[in-house]
This record gives C-alpha cells, sequence and structure tokens, in this order.
C-alpha cells in the first residue's frame, strides 16, 4: 500500500550535522501530519519533530533550536536537518505519518519506516 523509506544517517561526530529524509510512496491520496521519532538502545521511542500539511510543526524540547523539520507535499517527502548533534541524540530515527488517505480506503491509516540509525560520537 505505502511504504515510507528513510535516508541520511550515519556516524557523526558532536557538533557537526545531518539531514534525514523519509520518501512516502504508494497509493497515497494524501498525507496530514508527517513526523520523526527516535528510539536510542534501552529506551522508550520519543516524539523527535512533527510537520502538519499547512507546515505548523512541534519539536520535542531536547532538539528546539537545533533540529528543523520540512516537508515536500508534492513529493510526499519530509526532511529533519540535524545541526549541533550531541551524543544523546545517537539513535535509531523513524518517519511516521499517522494519517493517510490511501487510495481506494474510506479510512485514515498510519505508517511508518524502517527507520535510519544516526549515531553521534567522537
Amino acid at each position: 500500500q505505502v511504504q515510507l523509506v528513510e535516508s541520511g544517517g550515519g556516524l557523526v561526530r558532536p557538533g557537526e550535522s545531518l539531514r534525514l529524509s523519509c520518501a512516502a510512496s504508494g497509493s497515497i491520496a494524501s498525507i496530514n501530519t508527517m513526523g520523526w521519532y527516535r528510539q536510542a538502545p534501552g529506551k522508550e521511542r520519543e516524539l523527535v519533530a512533527v510537520i502538519g500539511s499547512g507546515g505548523r510543526t512541534n519539536y520535542a524540547e531536547s532538539v528546539k533550536g537545533r533540529f528543523t523539520i520540512s516537508r515536500e507535499n508534492t513529493e510526499n517527502t519530509v526532511y529533519l536537518q540535524m545541526n549541533s548533534l550531541k551524543p544523546e541524540d545517537t539513535a535509531v530515527y523513524l518517519c511516521n505519518a499517522p494519517d493517510v488517505r490511501v487510495i481506494g480506503k474510506s479510512v485514515w491509516l498510519a505508517f511508518w519506516g524502517q527507520g535510519t540509525l544516526v549515531t553521534v560520537s567522537s
């Protein structure tokens, strides 16, 4: 039906930057909210940032001022620009689209990507 594919993770040093991308494809009629979550080893999954179809954003307190979420609605793609990375940002970052209108379906469905690993270490 719908696939979310993340890219852009990797190993960086503290203070460096990374840009994550998530492209949604498949039988998509429309997508409202898109967002990024992360899960560090031994910790629960947490919200990083979300963006609505109109561009309204919300961030976790721990990333405010360092991370920026954006999207290209025509391409069903969401980005996460991560600056001034810290070791505590190390996690698997997962793309989420909680309200996708799938072609041929009368309900809104939620989808997750497989995740991309971000490691911040000196």
